[in-house]
């Protein structure tokens, strides 16, 4: 009963609204900023290379390539490697081009939902910065309820479901590939995750940067080895892709109502644009302007699924015994099968290394979002230990679940997570314009952008970071007494 009803809230938000939402959020978002995604690409680039800013008690903050590598973490995990199969095997290949859709529209939801957790943003126990959806909604449209709503959503979602997720596909890789029983594999991550999680933020930060880039760049080559050696076949499965997509070449019955669910689903849990998520990350980072965050953010949309996923998604459409299906197998079994068809055997044996560094690093991103939102309801050591105790915990409890109840969790997370988030993005996105206007002016001053809330007519809450703030006085010369 209890998989039944979740089924049935599934296909109730999917299908009657947050597809819909998702298409007309990133419309508005994409026309009303001159699609923004598109214009300032370059920008993003640039502002990647932004050094880290000095906090007023002398430390370094966390940068904004750390803040985009937390992110990154915590997005490139399980959907890259295990969803984009799952979406293939339900929704067909055509599942995978609206994936491509929910990203260059989510690139314009992710800057704005990004930009506004940077000018929200609050100081933190550990001299950072933390923030995210739940301090916009309450400091921003004054929705304290809808606030505290998301941030239990938000808790519940990264800290037990999601963690859940990704502790699931390890366990199924190490099983399929070595027959590695679960619960050991459950114990080893969760062993791995509590001495990571119980460093604080800036550890998780450290960890990120440092596993994401060299992770992420590896499997690029080993994907790019493949689709080398099958030079003859891109072609052919870019077209499957766009064929399907539109119901022109269906692989099995129904498959364009599947193609754009599934592609919607599992392009929303790869690069979260929209969900609330990544601006828990985005929050974090100590930048001389908020859009310079949201830029930054919008870029990592485009790094994950349409470079990852797509990589991934050609290499399993390679693989010549794929069936398609509910029925069919689904999940890491079949990224792994694909590859050690490429690879005379030992492609599963690679999947599962790969998987246990994407499925670990983005266990730690789930945290940092968790941990975000458990510090705006409950800011105290006591229920920090208690909440890293829990995760910890959880990491043993989903490596022995099954897999199609937490994936079907996960959607359904997705789902309310998404429609109150991008509903109050809406209703600030005025704000947002008035930001991204103070930035392209001293951008085409040929100044490098420095933000003070004086500068805008929005009031913004008493406790806003955006002053003459030490952590911004390693760059251009601030103003003396800005917004005093």
């Amino acid at each position: 009963m209890f998989e039944q009803a979740v089924n049935f809230l599934n296909d109730l938000l999917w299908q009657e609204v947050l597809i819909g939402l998702l298409i007309i959020a990133g419309l508005y978002f994409s026309f009303t900023t001159r699609f923004v995604q598109f214009r300032w690409l370059k920008t993003m680039f640039s502002s990647l290379g932004e050094k880290r800013a000095n906090m007023p008690d002398g430390s370094k903050g966390i940068s904004s390539f750390q803040a985009f590598t937390i992110s990154a973490a915590q997005r490139i995990g399980t959907a890259n490697i295990a969803g984009v199969a799952t979406a293939i095997v339900v929704g067909g290949p055509g599942a995978v081009f609206w994936m491509w859709i929910v990203a260059l529209l989510g690139a314009a939801s992710a800057f704005f939902e990004a930009t506004l957790a940077q000018l929200y943003k609050v100081r933190d126990s550990e001299s950072g910065f933390r923030g995210g959806p739940a301090y916009y909604m309450t400091k921003g449209l004054n929705q304290k309820g809808i606030g505290y709503i998301f941030a239990i959503l938000m808790t519940i979602t990264f800290g037990v479901v999601f963690v859940m997720l990704q502790s699931n596909t390890i366990a199924n890789a190490y099983d399929e590939a070595f027959n590695i029983d679960p619960w050991i594999s459950g114990v080893i991550v969760a062993i791995v995750v509590g001495l990571v999680i119980f460093g604080g933020a800036k550890w998780i930060a450290n960890v990120a940067s440092a596993l994401v880039p060299i992770m992420a760049g590896l499997y690029l080559i080993l994907v790019g080895v493949i689709l080398v050696m099958n030079y003859d076949m891109i072609i052919p499965m870019l077209k499957t892709i766009v064929m399907n997509a539109f119901g022109l070449e269906e692989v099995f019955g129904g498959a364009l109502g599947a193609a754009i669910i599934n592609g919607f689903q599992r392009g929303l849990l790869s690069n979260e644009a929209g969900m609330g998520s990544a601006p828990n990350a985005a929050a974090s980072a100590a930048v001389r302007h908020p859009v310079q965050q949201g830029l930054i953010q919008s870029l990592g949309v485009y790094f994950d699924t349409i470079i990852v996923c797509t990589a991934t998604a050609i290499v399993i459409l390679m693989y010549s015994d794929l069936s398609f299906g509910a029925d069919a197998p689904q999940g890491i079994q079949v990224t792994q099968a694909a590859m050690d068809q490429q690879f005379l055997g030992y492609g599963g044996t690679i999947v599962a290394v790969f998987i246990l560094l994407f499925a670990f690093t983005t266990i730690l991103g789930n945290y940092f979002y968790a941990q975000s939102n458990l510090s705006f309801l409950v800011d105290s050591k006591r229920s920090t230990f208690i909440f890293r105790v829990i995760v910890t915990i959880m990491t043993v409890v989903g490596a022995v679940l099954g897999v199609q109840l937490v994936w079907t969790l996960a959607d359904l997370f997705m789902a309310f997570l998404a429609i109150i988030n991008l509903m109050m993005v809406v209703a600030l996105s005025p704000l947002v314009f008035e930001v991204m206007r103070d930035y392209k002016e001293q951008k085409d001053r040929g100044e490098s952008p420095i933000f003070y809330a004086k500068n805008i007519s929005y009031k913004l809450p008493d406790d806003n970071q955006w002053g003459d703030e030490d952590y911004r006085k390693d760059g251009p010369e601030d103003e003396p007494n800005a917004n005093k």
